[in-house]
Order: C-alpha cells, then sequence, then structure tokens
C-alpha cells in the first residue's frame, strides 16, 4: 500500500454456519486488487463476534467498553470505502450485518460503499435495497452501481467451494469500483 492509496474493505457480512459469502468475497476482493486503485483488505464479520449491541454508551459518543467493539471500531476506522458482500435472509438484509452497522457510528461517516448481493431468484435486491437505507443514516454513501448474483448455489462449486461469476460480473464490478473510488476521494476531504 502507498501513502497516497486508499483502503478498501470487502467485508463478508454474513456470519451464518455454511454461508456463501467468503467465496463471493474472495472473488470481489480479487477484482478490486486488479482494479489497482485501492489497498485491499478482506475481513470476515464472524471474526470479531459482535454480540448485540451491548455497550451503555450511544455509538455515537465513541466510548467502547467491550474488546470486541474496539476491535470493530478499529477496523472500521481504518477503511477508506466498503464492499460489502451479503446476503438476502427472509427478504431482508442479514442482522448481523445490521448489528455490525449499529454497534459503532463515526467510524463509518463520509465513506462510500459498494453492494456485491446475493441470493436466489431476486439476488439478493431487497437485502441490498434495505442495506442502502441503513447506511444512509451512517452517512455513508451507497453507490447505484452494485453486483447482483442470483442463483447464488448455481455459482459456487459444491467441490471447491470456489466462486465462478457469469460473464459480466467483472464489467459490474468495475463500474461499482471506478464510482467507490471517486467518492472516497472527494469524501476524504470531509472526515477529520
Amino acid at each position: 500500500m502507498t501513502e497516497s492509496q486508499l483502503r478498501l474493505q470487502v467485508i463478508i457480512c454474513s456470519t451464518r454456519p455454511g454461508r456463501k459469502g467468503p467465496a463471493v468475497a474472495e472473488w470481489a476482493a480479487a477484482q478490486a486488487r486488479a482494479h489497482g486503485k485501492f489497498a485491499v483488505e478482506l475481513v470476515d464479520l464472524a471474526d470479531f463476534n459482535l454480540p448485540i449491541l451491548d455497550e451503555v454508551a450511544h455509538p455515537r459518543l465513541g466510548q467502547y467498553e467491550h474488546e470486541h467493539t474496539k476491535r470493530w471500531s478499529a477496523s472500521v476506522a481504518r477503511a477508506d470505502a466498503f464492499v460489502l458482500v451479503l446476503p438476502e435472509y427472509d427478504f431482508s438484509m442479514p442482522a448481523s450485518l445490521l448489528n455490525a452497522l449499529q454497534c459503532i457510528y463515526k467510524e463509518w461517516t463520509y465513506k462510500p460503499a459498494g453492494l456485491v448481493s446475493y441470493g436466489g431468484e431476486s439476488g439478493g435486491l431487497r437485502s441490498a435495497q434495505m442495506t442502502r437505507q441503513a447506511l444512509a443514516t451512517f452517512k455513508v454513501v451507497p453507490m447505484l452501481e452494485a453486483v447482483s448474483i442470483h442463483q447464488i448455489a448455481k455459482h459456487v462449486d459444491a467441490t471447491t467451494g470456489v466462486f465462478q461469476p457469469e460473464d459480466g460480473y467483472a464489467k459490474k464490478a468495475t463500474a461499482m469500483l471506478d464510482e467507490l473510488h471517486r467518492w472516497a476521494e472527494a469524501l476524504k476531504t470531509l472526515r477529520p
């Protein structure tokens, strides 16, 4: 990573056993590395083991008592932009992502986020839409450009667990990353 290079975190947002997120996130991180405009970090939300809102002080104060919140805060704070890799559960975003958003605040603000959603027939579009609404509350700018992966089970090899994208997904990822970079550069000036 060069001094001037922006840091992009590709975050696996599902913590569920048997999830497809790690395979999709590996692909998304590879796309971001090939894009070349970011220092890319793959982050797995499951590694933080965040309980449901267990801090006494409101997150906007940044007065965290618990080590898991402090670790999560430090991770999010060092990023300039995000790619959120998220499934659709029950027509909604994963609860693990909503909790991860809500347990901190300032660390998210004035940063852009791209969405790589996956699911069945809908490709995670309802999850992505709900996530966009939640992100706005944290002053995160969600990108219009996104990747939506339909019928995820058909795209993850049962033997190797590797994501096998359709033609066109890489082009969508590039468009999203181009916009992420533009916005990350612009929003950096708003952060203290």
